[in-house]
């Protein structure tokens, strides 16, 4: 029996991997290989500390069963063949990716090797369809969600996700040494991680660990309260899903299972909406796809004139938690805690940004992208642009948030500032979204004084709001 390469990036799973069950369904022994390839992917900070914990999950996975993860390091163009020659394997199998660098990547490459004389296929293994696959009846990309979502139900294969190998055959001896995740230096020498751990379990077992406790505790609940930052309510798959420990066509799976087997008041509403976030990350990646140069650019051209404001000092407050808007700051503090962020919280720190601060999205957007443990470009792309207004079905530049109604409404006992912003915590419901207006005595007697303990808010929202729409205004009509 033959060995064949699988090569591992965004898909650290066994159960529901198409290019490892390719090569068993082949009759050919899988070599799983991991290659830390850095001049395609650093990632950003956060995302290195999950891949470091996803490849030691998937290493002990593979132990389990008899194999084990080959780690390499190096350029995967040659790498790759380097490698196939060690263990005369004639086959290479890897699930596609589908962000415009590593695409163009993939293709290059599966070329190059064709040439080489390698038996190469890639298989869709990580979205519910493919962006290719989905079009307007004019053979044009879908820009808007609501007939996207409606063609996405109705024309999604109802495959079965395919089952984890019991067993696998051993790795051959003629292999380059393997490196350790711990060799590919992916954690922070600063441990600014310290956290991490408690919120988070990375590989396929937490993530199955994560989706049951979700079904259990919150799915029946998740309409009603999946904009509530207070509320432990939102499953908090999308690291898992971004690392490929876990597929859409799972959840899916998994949720139609338990629909069946829970008779429960309002279960398959809530299910349905929670699937349809799953939705919105196959319509970032169907955007992505189709607009490529959106992770830098936006799609709205007008935006590319928008007089966006320099001001690094106010960049440093919002990365920081230090805009003296309670909502805003706790979320940005979450994120740098946890490196992850409620997503209604995304919404808001987004628009104080982009329309209050009137800071560049992509100063967001790279932020988010170092300190998320999710940050998935698709799905960072299209949250930035659609808050910024300037993407597919954004919302409209003139939707402003206003940070305090949201804490008002989503944070109503401030529960979630009070976790997050602790100097605000003895400020009662009423003032502590915003500690400016409360009374002096109360402050006093909270024992806070503004511009010592917590700081005045750096912009004023009404006077922002004002002049973002003035922007808004110098822009609009151009074409």
């Amino acid at each position: 029996m033959n060995h064949a390469l699988i090569w591992l990036r965004r898909d650290l799973r066994l159960a529901d991997n198409p290019a490892m069950q390719a090569a068993l369904d082949k009759g050919l022994k899988p070599v799983p290989v991991y290659i830390h390839d850095i001049s395609a992917e650093a990632g950003g900070a956060a995302s290195r500390w999950w891949l470091h914990h996803s490849l030691q999950a998937l290493q002990q996975d593979l132990r389990a069963r008899g194999s084990d993860l080959l780690i390499l390091a190096g350029e995967s163009r040659t790498r790759l063949p380097a490698l196939a020659r060690a263990c005369n394997a004639d086959h290479i199998f890897w699930n596609r990716r589908y962000e415009p660098a590593e695409a163009a990547r993939d293709a290059s490459l599966k070329a190059a090797l064709h040439e080489s004389g390698l038996v190469v296929e890639s298989l869709a293994g990580n979205l519910l369809r493919e962006p290719w696959t989905l079009a307007k009846r004019d053979g044009t990309p879908y820009r808007v969600f609501t007939p996207f979502y409606r063609e996405l139900q109705a024309s999604t294969p109802v495959d079965m996700p395919l089952p984890a190998p019991d067993t696998l055959p051993p790795l051959p001896h003629a292999l380059p040494a393997s490196l350790t995740p711990d060799d590919l230096e992916l954690l922070p020498d600063i441990p600014w991680d310290a956290a991490f751990p408690a919120h988070w379990q990375p590989g396929e077992t937490g993530a199955w660990q994560r989706l049951e406790t979700f079904s259990r505790d919150a799915m029946a609940d998740y309409a009603d309260n999946r904009d509530r930052p207070d509320l432990p309510d939102t499953s908090r798959l999308s690291p898992h899903l971004h690392f490929g420990e876990i597929t859409p066509r799972q959840i899916r799976q998994f949720v139609e299972d338990t629909l069946r087997h829970r008779d429960q008041p309002g279960l398959v509403a809530a299910a349905e909406s929670w699937l349809r976030q799953l939705a919105w990350r196959e319509f970032g990646h169907h955007l992505l796809w189709h607009y490529p140069d959106t992770a830098e650019h936006p799609l709205d051209r007008r935006f590319e004139n928008f007089p966006w404001r320099e001001d690094p000092a106010g960049l440093r407050a919002w990365q920081t938690g230090q805009t003296g808007i309670p909502l805003v700051d706790a979320g940005m503090r979450e994120l740098w805690t946890t490196g992850w962020m409620h997503n209604r919280v995304r919404m808001v720190v987004a628009s104080l940004l982009t329309k209050n601060l009137r800071l560049p999205w992509q100063a967001g957007a790279a932020w988010f992208m170092d300190t998320l443990v999710d940050a998935d470009l698709a799905n960072n792309t299209l949250g930035w642009q659609w808050t910024a207004g300037c993407g597919a079905d954004a919302a409209p530049f003139f939707r402003i948030f206003n940070p305090v109604r949201q804490g008002e409404r989503f944070d109503p006992d401030g529960s979630y500032v009070r976790r997050w912003v602790p100097e605000l915590a003895a400020l009662p419901p009423k003032w502590i979204q915003r500690p400016w207006a409360a009374p002096a005595d109360l402050l006093h007697d909270a024992g806070i004084v503004l511009g010592e303990h917590y700081p005045p808010p750096i912009v004023d929202l009404a006077d922002s709001r004002k002049a973002a729409l003035s922007a808004w205004d110098r822009i609009k009509s151009r074409g």
